[in-house]
């Protein structure tokens, strides 16, 4: 049986310009405005310029033979020969022509991307031959990831993309300036959160001191300036914490099996060239620990007013703010290797994917925390989903004191969940003849429901909690096959979109799923009747505008 519980109707959307926000972010005017400068060349020029380099190296006694057909070099070297024939002006005159022509194309190509924002949407258009028109709306808005790869990085530029609900619906601003970037997205999440105006909440002001030492200041910067976000809150990744992690990994585990069966196939057989099939792989493992421990380096989460920050990346840098209420579930796991440190790590469903096509973009978009202890999940849970409440379904009119409490049961429900089994913390489990489906974690598999969410408690060997806020439920399903259907147990499915994260447990007490789903259909339809995230600071502009 399956259940689709209703959306609530749409916000009228925040009007296009509005007081602090038009006069001090001219990108969000609503007019047409075009790209960084550099943007064609950092885009393709330095390659095309390298690439040609080469082939005009490569080709060119072919090219001395075609412009002056009939003449042999004496000694190879074209540009003697150049010289001695007197043809000296005409090469120039061909590369000047040639430069010129890049310029033109790179020119037009700048010319022809604009993008414009307004109250309700993000609009990109490109092309030169063939047009491309993106939009992106603000209410469907996922998250907005600033992006500084090193090269423009060296010239003060930045990629914007603005995650979107569907597939390959991300829009994407390469390049803008530095400022610029961290200037439009917060007026971009402004636009979108319902807030009249920044409420002079922007970031503080920087003087230049000029291009170079603005370059220099920027590349040496902290990846994440506390007082130019306003976070309130923040969660850094141990660097010694990070390599452990990846050491005790199944990729490693894997390795070591792999060069153990190697090892024993020489001292078996005597034949050392299984070892030359081995060198590759290592060479590709390492490279993939170098990848994943440089891009995850400098990890922080912080909590800021336009939503939760998740920052990484040492010589290419990355952070990315996701609006409240746009994690649709979480998902706290600890593999085995991990369990005597006490480490976990967080992974959370988007509905969004990568509109760029770097997957690698979008696996890192999932990981929210790579590895942390129990008093990390608890802060980060705290952030992502504020007290597993929030203002969900706390409502408008909700008290700081409220807040306070729901903070206070969230540290509750960690401790309650992370290791627990039974029936502590008020979870409902599997019952004792679920043992024939779930051997070892049959005591520990259950079910709660807090304010504003829905826990998942699941795995023995490989222990993890699912939480699912209410609001994002999709539909419940209830199913039970031959086996189940014998024991008395069933199976139950809350969707959410898709994701690493699956909010599903088996092994249930059939009349427990049965509870499960009518308790969670009823509590979602209640929770999305009042779900204000999508214009999360909406009613904090009324009050504003009433006086």
């Amino acid at each position: 049986m399956t259940f689709r519980p209703g959306t609530p109707p749409p916000a009228p959307p925040a009007p296009p310009t509005g007081g602090n926000a038009a006069a001090a972010a001219p990108l969000t005017d609503g007019e047409w405005h075009r790209l960084h400068p550099l943007t064609p060349l950092l885009k393709g020029g330095i390659f095309l310029i390298v690439v040609l380099g080469y082939v005009l190296n490569s080709l060119r006694d072919q090219l001395v033979e075609f412009f002056i057909p009939g003449e042999q070099q004496e000694d190879g070297d074209p540009v003697r020969y150049v010289y001695e024939h007197g043809v000296v002006g005409w090469v120039l005159l061909g590369i000047v022509v040639l430069l010129l022509v890049l310029i033109g194309l790179f020119y037009l190509s700048w010319r022809m991307h604009e993008f414009r924002v307004t109250g309700e949407i993000v609009e990109v258009r490109s092309g030169v031959l063939f047009r491309n028109h993106r939009k992106a709306r603000l209410d469907r808005i996922q998250g907005i990831n600033i992006q500084r790869p090193l090269v423009p990085r060296v010239f003060g530029t930045a990629k914007l993309e603005i995650a979107q609900a569907g597939n390959d619906a991300n829009v994407q601003l390469a390049y803008l300036g530095v400022r610029a970037a961290d200037d439009l997205r917060q007026r971009i999440l402004v636009l979108a959160s319902g807030a009249k105006d920044d409420d002079g909440h922007g970031g503080p002001s920087r003087q230049s001191h000029g291009a170079l030492q603005d370059r220099v200041d920027e590349m040496f910067s902290p990846e994440l300036d506390p007082a130019a976000v306003h976070a309130t809150r923040i969660v850094k990744v141990r660097p010694g914490r990070l390599i452990a992690s990846m050491l005790l990994s199944g990729t490693t585990l894997f390795l070591l099996l792999v060069i153990a069966g190697m090892i024993v196939s020489v001292a078996l057989t005597g034949e050392f060239a299984v070892l030359f099939g081995l060198f590759p792989a290592v060479l590709g493992a390492g490279g993939y620990y170098v990848r994943k421990f440089s891009r995850s380096l400098q990890y922080t989460i912080a909590e800021t007013r336009d939503g939760i920050r998740i920052g990484f990346g040492l010589v290419s840098t990355s952070n990315e703010t996701l609006p409240p209420g746009r994690i649709h579930a979480v998902s706290v796991a600890q593999p085995l290797l991990w369990r005597p440190f006490g480490w976990w790590d967080i992974r959370i469903n988007r509905a969004t994917s990568a509109g760029n096509g770097a997957s690698s973009n979008q696996q890192v978009s999932s990981i929210v925390l790579p590895v942390g202890t129990t008093a990390d999940v608890r802060e980060v849970l705290d952030i992502i989903l504020p007290g597993l409440v929030g203002t969900v379904v706390a409502g408008p009119e909700a008290s700081q004191e409220a807040l306070r409490e729901g903070a206070a049961e969230a540290v509750d429900v960690v401790d309650d969940s992370l290791t627990t089994s039974g029936d502590r913390g008020g979870f409902v489990h599997s019952p004792r003849r679920g043992a024939w489906l779930r051997p070892f974690a049959f005591r520990r598999n259950g079910y709660r429901f807090v304010q504003g969410a829905v826990l998942l408690r699941l795995g023995a060997v490989w222990r993890s909690l699912v939480i699912v806020p209410l609001p994002r439920v999709q539909s419940v399903k209830v199913e039970q096959g031959p086996l189940e259907r014998a024991l008395r147990v069933a199976t139950v499915h809350v969707h959410t979109v898709a994701g690493p994260v699956s909010a599903r447990i088996g092994a249930l007490d059939a009349r427990d799923a049965q509870r499960f789903w009518s308790e969670t259909t009823q509590r979602a339809v209640d929770a999305a009747a009042v779900d204000t995230t999508h214009r999360w600071r909406e009613r904090e502009a009324r009050p504003a505008s009433a006086t």
